[in-house]
């Protein structure tokens, strides 16, 4: 039988012994942990933990023999073979720099990832320029009378396709509630990091109209609070006097690629744990 890897993940109330009887099943069973990051959280008295490892044994074998570990600790967990990679839907407007920063990253090999298909609420033609090679294409657009019919047609996809993860990059459309819950912890968006100022239209022109010195971008898992999910990642950058609102539109570009991209990218490798209204995030 051939050397596997694997990711194990685990959310329980805290209690002594959990690390120990973990990591003495995986070398009961041959396995070599490769990785072990942990967290105690004082503050809602739970407990996280990611481990990667190799084992020979098969993931019915790993995952039948670990369900006494999970009753005695009461886990919350899951356990994935490297190899079976997770499905992810990208949803796109016009605004296509996060949309051409992943599809590139993905062909690399940066973001093993299964891409399910591309979701925008603008025709093909809008993106004439970006090779989508075999990826499915859904054009749905949405008027405020259709919302309801097309976010219907999308959860049919998200089922269809057996979606793992919908990423919004940059999908400018607000989720309505309904479709928010249905996608809840299996949805990412990236925004500035203004909110909750500036809103609305032109936000980085409006930062620069008020002198702003520092700009951001965040990603968060997305909840019915709107931009108020589990953050997952996010960076900033400073500004001066001398930058245009163009010159802050561009580096928020890039502050949006880079964040989205990390985001998705400690997903995929299962670093990422929601924790009530935050997230604990085991970075690489």
């Amino acid at each position: 039988m051939s050397t596997e890897n694997y990711y194990l993940t685990l959310t329980c109330p805290n209690q002594p012994g959990i690390v120990a009887a973990v990591s003495t099943y995986i070398f009961e069973l041959g396995g070599d942990i490769e990785e072990a990051q942990q967290f105690d959280d004082k503050a809602s008295k739970q407990f996280f933990m990611r481990v990667s490892f190799s084992c020979d044994a098969d993931a019915t074998t790993l995952k039948t023999g670990f369900l006494a570990i999970a009753q005695r600790f009461s886990l919350t967990w899951d356990l994935r073979a490297v190899k079976e990679l997770k499905r992810v839907l990208i949803m796109a407007s016009k605004l296509d720099h996060c949309l051409v920063d992943l599809l590139y990253r993905w062909r690399i090999g940066e973001l093993p990832m299964i891409i399910c298909g591309i979701v925008s609420n603008h025709p093909r033609e809008v993106y004439a320029s970006i090779d989508f090679a075999d990826i499915p294409f859904y054009h749905l657009p949405v008027t405020p009378e259709t919302k309801a019919a097309q976010e219907t047609k999308l959860l049919d996809i998200v089922r269809d396709s057996k979606v793992d993860m919908v990423i919004l990059a940059r999908y400018m459309q607000i989720l309505s509630d309904h479709l928010s819950t249905q996608l809840s912890g299996r949805c990412i968006n990236v925004h500035h990091s203004f909110l909750p100022s500036f809103k609305g239209a032109k936000p980085y022109h409006q930062a620069h109209a008020r002198g702003i010195k520092l700009i951001g971008a965040t990603a968060h898992f997305v909840t019915s609070d709107l931009d108020e999910g589990p953050i997952i990642e996010q960076d900033v950058t400073r500004v001066t006097h001398g930058d245009s609102p163009e010159d802050l539109v561009r580096k928020g570009r890039d502050l949006e690629r880079t964040v989205l991209s990390r985001a998705l990218r400690y997903y995929l490798h299962d670093r990422v744990l929601i924790n009530g209204a935050t997230s604990v995030v085991f970075s690489d």
